[in-house]
């Protein structure tokens, strides 16, 4: 017994240690996977009623019935809980997927052949998407300071371009120092959308009606006219969702899905149908109802947070990319380019310089040019 106890006292310290890493790893990932799909409450439920045109109750509830069943379908079921499993050596993305699609597969078959377009094809779009997301984000969340200060207006171009050369300067660092960096403030964002969305759904508890799918068939079936185009701005509450997958390396499986179930999903659901139950107590369309769930006094510190997260965003997308870079080359679809590891402990946090700085001056030309 006595010397049973120094080894249990070491069992604990370690028990201990791993928690705590554990929950070093979900805030990391808080920080680094979910910035694109975490800040999508500012446009895509605003988009959603733009598109669909006449506003009344049951265009509320059915646009809130789509984004739930969309984020619940998607990303709950197929990236999170499915296609997260699908890993290769610990990667994930549409490139991992083609080397385990490759396995079983016969060489110089077509289907080889059709394999290799889809993923060549697929890890196109998703770079691009790693160019213009930042450029997007970042500028659209400088552009938000103008509700603060209407003279910042012509500071927004060199302020963007400020912020986007420091956010690739820090990438090489790696994404363990990015993500605790960054994480702290998006666990902020996701708590604050979702108890300010929570208080304006106990005040309007109709909204919660918005639960039943067929409210989301009837908005589609009576609009057919601009169907496809409510379904493309429903599509915006899920852009970043591939970057749960792409990121997989990074954090690794747990890590990401506890930070999804436990604040993202919750807090992103919260707020839209807070956003919804806002509108229907109005009895009209307001732009921007996110800032509106808000006290008065404390929306300029909103706008700040809410300009911190958008800038975050950009993060997912760009260390996605260097994973997606690291593959391709494993897989012979890039030459050989230079992959700096940045954690002594964890295979996937990497940085690319080649990928990194090519991005920076696609995102910088995207700034220029929007």
């Amino acid at each position: 017994e006595v010397g049973a106890s120094p080894l249990k006292a070491r069992v604990a310290r370690l028990m201990m240690h791993s928690r705590r890493w554990t929950l070093s790893a979900v805030v990391g990932a808080l920080g680094v996977v979910y910035g694109d799909i975490g800040t999508s409450p500012l446009y895509a439920f605003d988009a959603t009623l733009t598109v669909a045109g006449h506003f009344n109750s049951e265009l509320v509830l059915g646009a809130l019935s789509l984004i739930l069943w969309a984020l619940t379908i998607t990303v709950t079921i197929k990236y999170v809980s499915v296609i997260m499993r699908a890993d290769n050596e610990g990667e994930g993305g549409i490139l991992a997927m083609f080397a385990l699609a490759q396995r079983r597969i016969v060489a110089g078959g077509r289907w080889a052949h059709v394999a290799v377009w889809l993923a060549l094809a697929g890890t196109a779009f998703f770079f691009c998407d790693s160019l213009i997301t930042p450029a997007i984000t970042v500028l659209s969340a400088v552009e938000g300071m103008e509700v603060l200060n209407p003279g910042l207006k012509s500071t927004v171009v060199p302020i963007t371009v400020g912020v986007i050369s420091g956010l690739f300067a820090y990438q090489r660092r790696g994404t363990a120092r990015i993500g605790s960096l960054f994480g702290p403030i998006m666990v902020v964002w996701f708590l604050v959308i979702g108890l300010t969305g929570a208080a304006a759904i106990r005040r309007h508890p109709i909204v919660l009606a918005a639960i039943n799918p067929l409210y989301g068939i009837e908005l589609l079936a009576h609009r057919p006219g601009v169907a496809l185009a409510i379904i493309g701005a429903v599509f915006l509450a899920m852009t970043g969702g591939e970057a749960l997958y792409a990121e997989l390396g990074h954090f690794g499986k747990e890590p990401v899905r506890i930070g999804w179930f436990a604040l993202v999903w919750p807090a992103l659901i919260l707020n839209y149908f807070g956003q919804g139950a806002l509108l229907l107590s109005q009895g009209r369309y307001v732009p921007q109802a996110l800032y509106l769930l808000v006290p008065a006094p404390a929306l300029p510190w909103m706008v700040i947070l809410a300009t911190a997260a958008s800038v975050i965003a950009s993060q997912a997308v760009i260390s996605g990319a260097f994973s997606m870079a690291r593959q391709a080359v494993q897989l012979d679809l890039l030459p050989r380019i230079r992959v700096l590891q940045t954690s002594a402990t964890e295979q996937g946090q990497i940085y690319v310089p080649v990928v990194n700085w090519l991005v920076f001056i696609a995102v910088i030309a995207f700034v220029i040019g929007f």
